[in-house]
């Protein structure tokens, strides 16, 4: 048989392997024990251990250079807000050194449904969030949809905290190249949300997004980073008219005069608010003849609670401002004049009330004449 060098050369380092790890099991027995079912199971001691060269070996040995392998992960493990953290990052989320699992495998630390718990072991805790300057997260993405879905229920295809912050060159939200960086939200959420990304980019938002406005939604503006709701639920329907009016400030005003607000306010649900006119993700300006707001339109989103709206009907203007003279004088006045009337009538009847209270405590008694 034709033995080629490269041929030879692999096999004389496999047999040297595997007699540097039968005496390295002399001493390493329970290390070499989980090594055996971990990934690198098929690797020698020494393929890991490259510095040692001598049996018995020195007590203190220089640690395991991940890098010499795993070059791609390292790389991006030393561009990423992680690549302070300790001595050796790598094994703070794939476990001990002897004992990591493949990513696949339901007993590793990184597998999609252990992952959480891996990240909350620092992001978890208060003290090390407090030192890092970050927010505890951890407890309010168990919380959320995202988390019930995969702890709870099992579901793996769930985002877990992989899916949004990536797994090895994890960015400061800060940095333009992150995929939680602001500009960016709206693609990391679409790797999953593929239909609501499409709306999102054809309505006025995404357009403002791709615009480079600054000011502009983006999904964690409306439903959060970590601590994400179903919009299923009605703490999260009751809410939505205060979320929409952290950047419309003037129109939640101006909804709040209306019989749907004041509704509203007393707890019911089956209210209209903003998305039901609006839209949810393609939500376009009234100018625009796709909007749910156009003049054509208009009837026709009003008969969704309103069956049989007419286009009389849908004249109606929930954001009528009674302060706005220039746009709105019939209500202008017209809100003067209630105003006059009320004021007019509390006043009478408090003038009447006063001088009755005034008769009756002070007037003259009536009695007989002589």
């Amino acid at each position: 048989m034709n033995w080629g060098a490269p041929t030879l050369l692999a096999l004389g380092l496999s047999m040297m392997g595997q007699a540097a790890t039968t005496d390295c099991l002399s001493c390493h027995q329970d290390q070499g024990t989980s090594a055996k079912a971990s990934v690198h199971g098929s690797l020698s001691c020494t393929q890991c251990h490259s510095t040692i060269h001598e049996y018995p070996h020195p007590q203190q040995v220089t640690r395991v250079n991940c890098a010499s392998c795993h070059d791609g992960s390292a790389h991006d493990i030393a561009a990423s807000v992680h690549a302070s953290v300790g001595a050796q990052p790598c094994l703070n989320c794939h476990g001990p050194a002897h004992s990591i699992l493949p990513a696949s495998d339901p007993k590793s630390s990184v597998y999609a449904m252990n992952l959480p718990h891996t990240c909350g072991e620092c992001h978890g805790n208060a003290q090390i969030a407090k030192q890092a300057g970050l927010k505890e997260v951890y407890s309010l993405y168990l919380d959320s949809i995202h988390g019930r879905a995969l702890t709870k229920n099992g579901l793996l295809v769930a985002a877990n905290c992989s899916s949004c912050h990536g797994s090895h060159k994890i960015l400061s939200s800060k940095n333009k190249a992150s995929r939680t960086n602001y500009a960016n939200v709206p693609a990391t959420c679409g790797t999953c949300h593929a239909g609501p990304l499409k709306s999102y980019t054809a309505g006025i938002h995404g357009q403002m997004l791709e615009a480079g406005v600054d000011s502009a939604p983006v999904c964690t503006s409306c439903h959060t980073a970590h601590q994400i709701s179903s919009v299923e639920t009605t703490s999260w329907q009751m809410k939505t008219t205060a979320t929409c009016g952290g950047c419309h400030k003037d129109e939640l005003i101006t909804y709040h005069d209306t019989f749907h607000a004041q509704v509203s306010a007393l707890g019911y649900v089956e209210v209209a608010r903003c998305w039901d006119c609006h839209g949810e993700h393609e939500i376009l300006p009234a100018s625009d003849p796709k909007s749910t707001i156009a003049a054509s339109n208009r009837a026709a989103t009003c008969a969704k609670c309103h069956t049989g709206a007419s286009a009389s009907f849908a004249t109606y203007d929930p954001h009528a401002d009674s302060h706005d003279v220039k746009h709105y004088p019939a209500l202008h006045y017209s809100a003067i004049f209630m105003n006059l009337l009320l004021a007019g009538v509390l006043g009478f009847f408090a003038l009447h009330t006063f001088l009755w209270f005034i008769r009756s405590r002070f007037g003259t008694k009536g009695g007989s004449h002589e």
